[in-house]
């Protein structure tokens, strides 16, 4: 049976984590520097994908492309952008709770194993250290913090984001409407408008499903919001090789005023494309039974 991707990455995460064994100290030897992470390679006539690449592909790709320097208009957001796990210090610092944004934040908080460690229970998107996979989507806009990359694609009354990570997208409307002041349907990745301001594009939105997290707190839960949670984004390229965005919460059921979030940067791509992962739910179940289970509770179905 050939691996999936989800079990590649599980190896890749090991690589990640585990340094190649060092030699003893003492006996004029130095410790062994960490492993290299390997690269996965595209077939001839294709290209790789941005998490495909190593740290030494990156930078290799941006001299064969001549990133520095490089012409732009920055009113061309198009191109593959690599967050990897998101920009450090993205959604941290949350204003107040209301009341019941503290009980909704609150109940997001998983059981522990026998050890004392969480493990993230309530997350049924599958991030975080020990969570079952449940494949339920991310939605926006915590795909912010692990996209494995994206790809923006101008057209004349829109903006296409597209995500490798869930294989999805959001449709920013530019052609001018409204957002609707009571949505039909609630969504996970929300109801997006956007419209230039200068140079900076702006995008907002809304109607968006409760069921998901705005991210993922630290040693479990996430922070939460409701039906009514708005976005505000504001995007910029400032040079050929580097996108800024800034993201502003507003949910007064949830906050006692807007989360403001510092600006964050990432950064082109170049010579990449977007490659397929899904999080498919037959593949994720063996996993949770055979890896997850075992692991935190000691059984295995």
């Amino acid at each position: 049976m050939r691996y999936r991707m989800s079990v590649f990455l599980v190896a890749l995460a090991a690589v990640v984590s585990f340094p190649a064994t060092a030699p003893a100290q003492g006996q004029g030897q130095t410790a062994a520097k960490p492993a290299v992470v390997p690269s996965v390679p595209a077939p001839p006539g294709w290209s790789a994908c941005p998490r495909c690449q190593n740290d030494q592909d990156r930078r290799e790709a941006n001299v064969r492309h001549k990133v520095e320097g490089h012409a732009f208009s920055p009113r061309d957001l198009s191109g593959i952008w690599y967050g990897g796990n998101g920009p450090a210090g993205l959604f941290k610092n949350p204003p107040p709770f209301t009341p019941l944004g503290k009980d909704q934040f609150e109940a997001t908080i998983g059981e522990k194993n026998a050890a004392g460690e969480y493990l993230h229970t309530k997350d049924t998107s599958g991030e975080g250290g020990g969570a079952q996979v449940n494949c339920d989507p991310r939605g926006w806009p915590r795909l912010a913090t692990a996209n494995y990359g994206f790809e923006l694609i101008m057209l004349p009354d829109r903006v296409l984001q597209f995500f490798e990570q869930t294989h999805t997208w959001r449709t920013i409307w530019t052609d001018g409407r409204k957002l609707p002041d009571n949505p039909p349907e609630l969504r996970w990745m929300g109801w997006n408008v956007g419209r230039w301001e200068g140079n900076t594009f702006v995008v907002e939105s809304n109607g968006y499903d409760d069921r998901s997290w705005i991210s993922d707190t630290q040693p479990d839960g996430g922070w939460p919001h409701s039906d009514e949670m708005r976005v505000v984004e504001r995007w910029r390229r400032v040079n050929y090789g580097t996108l800024e965005f800034q993201l502003t919460v507003i949910d007064p059921k949830i906050y006692t005023k807007p989360w403001v979030m510092p600006a964050a940067r990432i950064n082109l791509a170049p010579g990449t494309e977007i490659w397929e992962y899904f999080c498919v739910p037959s593949d994720f179940i063996k996993f949770n039974n055979e890896v997850y289970l075992p692991v935190a509770t000691g059984e295995k179905k």
